[in-house]
């Protein structure tokens, strides 16, 4: 099966969300909420996001379920917010009144499972990223009987080159199962094949982790980074645009590691990511070398931390990761 008409779809849906994301960035994102920890502006986008995408989904494909991270409860519960991100919404669809809005974010309350075929979707994946007018992800992937077989990553602040930020940002990646992975900047619609890093010696391996030390454990990374012999700092960005630099080989290791004996990886977290890196030419699993498995409901329960890699250092990687965290990793 070449999934053409679901990545067309899904394509064009995270290509929308982006940009619904960033005119809700652009009008409502200052130093003064910043400043003042307003996550309000997030919270708009998150959620029009998330409606932009399931209207586009269940128009298209109406048979098959959404996990999506967002539901329609706090949008009711907070007065003035789903005015506010029906007014985003409405740009992207005019039309759409509030009981669509709320059909639509409701529409990604499935369970997901072993079994058939289910969307899973993160609506903004880095919300402090988001704030900060840093990185933040749009992350939409197809699984079928638990395994991920299309990926869709918007990353609409990730620059075209890492080695020069200040030029042109934003670019979609793309991945069907067996066809590659591809990226295309934000605006376009001609897809180039990306691939990992060739990269072979992990002492010259650049390894990205996330910007919150809350979220991946920074110095057991920089202890695995000592065991590797890795000189260079560590690239440091918000969400799954981790994915999306080891990809195309702006980095070759991406370490996400336990903060807590108890946390348990969202779906919607990984599956769009891992797949580009896997299609790419790299390797995605948990700290003990399982892959990851998608076909327990709406969470990663069988897998603990991730390491995502080139794959030809995968196992060097893994033997530092273990070294490092000794019988956490077993936990």
């Amino acid at each position: 099966m070449n999934f053409e008409s679901e990545l067309k779809v899904a394509v064009e849906a995270v290509r929308k969300a982006c940009g619904l994301c960033v005119s809700v960035q652009s009008s409502l994102v200052s130093e003064k909420t910043v400043t003042k920890k307003d996550d309000s502006p997030v919270t708009i986008a998150d959620f029009g996001a998330q409606a932009v995408i399931c209207h586009e989904l269940m128009k298209s494909f109406p048979g098959i379920p959404i996990v999506a991270e967002e539901d329609s409860a706090e949008l009711r519960s907070e007065e003035g917010l789903t005015a506010c991100v029906l007014e985003f919404a409405s740009e992207v669809f005019p039309g759409m009144d509030e009981e669509g809005l709320v059909a639509a974010i409701d529409s990604g309350d499935s369970g997901g499972g072993k079994s058939g075929r289910f969307w899973t979707l993160d609506p903004i994946d880095g919300t402090k990223g988001f704030l900060r007018g840093e990185q933040y992800a749009v992350a939409l992937a197809l699984i079928e009987d638990g395994r991920v077989v299309l990926g869709v990553l918007g990353c609409p602040s990730l620059p075209l080159d890492l080695k020069h930020p200040d030029r042109d940002k934003g670019c979609i990646l793309t991945a069907v199962r067996g066809g590659g992975s591809s990226m295309r900047p934000l605006g376009h619609n001609t897809p180039k094949l990306i691939a990992v890093s060739d990269i072979d010696d992990p002492r010259h391996a650049p390894f990205c982790e996330s910007v919150e030390s809350a979220h991946s454990s920074h110095g057991d990374s920089a202890r695995i980074a000592e065991l590797l012999g890795v000189k260079a700092p560590p690239i440091r960005i918000d969400s799954q645009c981790k994915y999306a630099v080891l990809a195309r080989g702006d980095a070759s290791i991406y370490l996400r590691l336990p903060t807590k004996k108890d946390y348990v990886e969202k779906i919607w977290d990984h599956a769009a990511g891992s797949i580009i890196v896997e299609e790419a030419g790299g390797v995605v699993t948990d700290v003990r070398g399982k892959g990851l498995d998608f076909s327990l409901g709406r969470t990663l329960s069988g897998n603990k931390g991730i390491v995502g890699t080139n794959g030809l250092i995968h196992e060097a990687v893994l033997s530092a990761v273990g070294e490092v965290l000794g019988s956490g990793a077993e936990d």
